[in-house]
C-alpha cells in the first residue's frame, strides 16, 4: 500500500494530517479482476508447473478433484512394486551368488533346493520386473503432468447443448452419377 500525508494547510483545517492511501485504488483494481470467472485466469503453464513439482497439484488446480487420487494411487502402487521388486531381486541374487562362488561354506536361503540355473532365471524375472516398475513410474508421472496440461487448455472449451449434425444426399456426387452422403455438423 503506497501512504501519503498531506499538510492539513492544504485541506484548509489547521493542525490536522490526513492520511490519503491507495487502498481505494488497489480495491477498484481487485473487483475488477474479481470480475474474471476462474476460467479467464486459469493458466495451463501454472498446472503443468504444479502437476511436476508435486503430482496431482496440477489435477487440483485445474478443479478436478477426483483425478488426483488416481494419481496418488498410480504412483503408490508403483513404489510399491519397485520396491517389492528390489527386494525380491536381491534375495534372489544373493542366493544365486552364494550357489556359483565355489565356497561350500556359503548356503544359499534355499538349501540347494534349487539349481542355479532356476535361481538366475527368478533373479531376471525380478530384474525385468523392477525394471518395468521404474518405468511405470515414469510414464504415470508423465501422464500425470500431460493430463494437468490438456485439462487446463480444454478449461475454457464451451460445449454448447446445440451440437448438430445433418445427414443429406450428396448432389455433386448424384450428379456423376455416383451415390454419396453429405455431413454437415454445426457448432453454435
Amino acid at each position: 500500500m503506497v501512504h501519503a500525508q498531506v499538510e492539513a494547510d492544504s485541506l484548509g483545517s489547521a493542525g490536522d494530517t490526513v492520511i490519503v492511501t491507495s487502498v481505494v485504488q488497489e480495491a477498484v483494481e481487485a473487483r475488477s479482476q474479481d470480475t474474471l470467472d476462474w476460467r479467464q485466469r486459469h493458466s495451463p503453464r501454472k498446472a503443468s508447473v504444479l502437476s511436476a513439482v508435486l503430482p496431482g497439484a496440477g489435477q487440483l488446480y485445474n478443479r478436478k478433484y477426483w483425478k488426483a487420487p488416481i494419481v496418488w494411487g498410480g504412483l503408490g502402487a508403483c513404489i510399491y512394486f519397485i520396491q517389492e521388486n528390489r527386494t525380491q531381486y536381491r534375495r534372489y541374487k544373493d542366493a544365486y551368488i552364494a550357489l556359483v562362488d565355489n565356497d561350500p561354506t556359503t548356503i544359499d536361503e534355499f538349501n540347494g533346493q534349487f539349481s542355479s540355473a532356476q535361481v538366475l532365471d527368478v533373479t531376471d524375472t525380478y530384474r525385468r520386473w523392477r525394471d518395468l516398475s521404474y518405468i511405470a513410474f515414469g510414464l504415470v508421472y508423465v501422464l500425470n503432468v500431460v493430463d494437468a496440461s490438456v485439462d487446463a487448455h480444454f478449461v475454457r472449451f464451451d460445449v454448447s447443448p446445440d451440437l448438430t449434425l445433418q445427414a443429406s444426399p450428396s448432389l455433386y456426387t448424384a450428379a456423376l452419377g455416383a451415390p454419396g452422403i453429405s455431413l454437415a455438423l454445426t457448432l453454435r
